[in-house]
């Protein structure tokens, strides 16, 4: 994306095809599946966890669907920043830019977190002579480290390009296939229906693994947030994003099945890396239990690369845009990615490690209402597309005509009731201290959202519009 605002380096079609669908589903591949599939077997049975991750992957599927007319259309750095600012003006534009980006944020702090969690199931030794205790957990300074030199280098694997990030994604993600496909052999190797056993608890339980699809499926929408970087046609690109939630899917369930097959409902709820004891139990192997556990050092690699990519590139579009202050909205001269946004997000997650483990589950759960809101703005903005600009140009077609409408009903009443999930007293609501992080980042939102000038109309020329207006607002003071 160049415009008049920036005459120097614009993004590089760096991504090939196979380098493109390890950033899809990668990122969506992160540490969960290691950690919470115990939870999910205790709170839905085997069948209800799998329904709910199988029902939960079709909503996402069906909101990929709709992103993927949107980015065939406007296939540009930012994504959703881009569709809402041309169907419903800057301030929605912001207000789901916004959303999404605190969800990209909190699952790099997450991340940051999950690796030295797991290594410490590897070598306990890191978790020796605590400095302190905060949140419930202590923190030793060689786990902390691990955190923070790891951001170090996420950070300046995505700093010096996007291609160095790709081929990093590409061959992480090789390794994580591997994994999968030993936790299968496993399971119908050595795997039992009897552990499987209850099969069904009730609704309660099925919503509560439900609310966390969000949290799992983000990332998809990283593909639109990086479409310039692709070096794919439009078409191909909108394919990408749908195809990368089914495989996504499909792990879930896989996890499911496999991790209930290998020991009791009660043995996995009590683990604290469930998936990883499954595999020790179906193999009889501590080796291959460390095996899995490196696959969810992959996925924590995998989803934190390609979430500080689409975290990045949306606060550039945001800071190109006026929104944030321009200083977001700038290109390396040398590795034309948006250094100070990749720079300042890194930051943060160096210091997520020294806020102990007990920031996981807040942090899981804290994005995951932000996401949904814009997951469902998406969806009410591609209907006001479809109706205002019927002859835009759109590579690829989610449904032609009344269908397509139909669609996207449908995806914003699906994604509206995912939303209602989180309501406080809901048998599914989140924990408060997830609600105050999640508050907190829209107060701080609040704050750039009411800068942003009234009256800009939707359409075409928002984006230049918005930014003489904010130029004319400069040259008065």
């Amino acid at each position: 994306m160049q415009t008049s605002e920036q005459s120097g380096p614009g993004f590089k079609k760096a991504l090939n095809a196979f380098d493109s669908y390890a950033l899809g589903f990668g990122a969506m591949i992160g540490f969960g599946w290691v950690v919470l599939s115990g939870g999910w077997l205790e709170d839905a049975g085997t069948l209800g966890a799998a329904i709910a991750m199988g029902g939960g992957g079709l909503i996402m599927a069906l909101v990929a669907y709709l992103y993927a007319e949107l980015t065939s259309a406007m296939p540009k750095a930012g994504g959703e920043h881009h569709y809402l600012m041309r169907g419903m003006g800057p301030r929605w534009a912001f207000v789901g830019s916004w959303g999404i980006t605190g969800g990209y944020i909190s699952i790099v702090a997450f991340e940051a977190v999950a690796l030295p969690r797991t290594i410490s199931y590897i070598w306990p030794e890191i978790l020796d002579n605590p400095m302190y205790s905060i949140f419930g957990s202590e923190v030793a300074l060689t786990w902390a480290l691990i955190g923070a030199v790891s951001a170090v280098v996420i950070t300046a694997i995505n700093y010096i390009g996007i291609k160095v990030a790709g081929v990093v994604q590409t061959f992480v993600v090789l390794f994580l296939v591997i994994v999968g496909i030993l936790l299968a052999t496993g399971s119908f190797m050595n795997g039992t229906v009897s552990n499987m056993e209850p099969f069904f608890t009730d609704s309660a339980g099925l919503f509560t693994v439900l609310v966390v699809v969000p949290f799992l499926f983000v990332g998809f929408d990283v593909i639109p947030q990086a479409s310039e970087e692709l070096n794919m046609s439009p078409r191909r690109i909108g394919r990408l994003i749908v195809v990368s939630v089914f495989i996504a899917t499909l792990w879930y369930v896989l996890v499911i099945f496999t991790s209930s097959s290998a020991m009791s409902r009660e043995a996995l709820a009590a683990s604290d890396l469930a998936t990883a004891d499954a595999m020790g139990a179906l193999w009889n192997s501590q080796f291959m239990a460390n095996i899995l556990l490196a696959g969810g050092i992959a996925g924590i690699l995998t989803s934190w690369i390609a979430l500080l990519i689409g975290a990045s590139r949306l606060m550039y579009a945001m800071g190109h845009s006026g929104m944030l202050p321009r200083w977001f909205g700038k290109l390396h001269p040398r590795f034309n990615t948006p250094s100070n946004a990749i720079l300042f997000i890194g930051a943060l997650s160096v210091a997520a490690p020294f806020f102990g483990t007990g920031m996981l589950g807040w942090l899981v759960d804290s994005g995951s209402p932000s996401i949904v809101v814009t997951y469902f703005l998406v969806c009410i903005v591609f209907l006001m597309l479809r109706r205002r600009e019927p002859e835009m140009e759109r590579p690829f077609r989610s449904g032609r005509g009344k269908i397509g409408v139909m669609f996207g009903v449908l995806g914003a009443i699906l994604t509206f009731g995912l939303l209602t999930l989180y309501i406080p007293g809901m048998p599914a609501s989140i924990d408060p201290m997830s609600y105050v992080l999640c508050l907190l980042w829209w107060a701080i939102g609040m704050v750039f959202l009411f800068r942003i000038p009234r009256g800009i109309e939707a359409g075409v020329r928002t984006e230049a519009i918005l930014l003489n207006t904010l130029r004319e607002r400069r040259r008065k003071r």
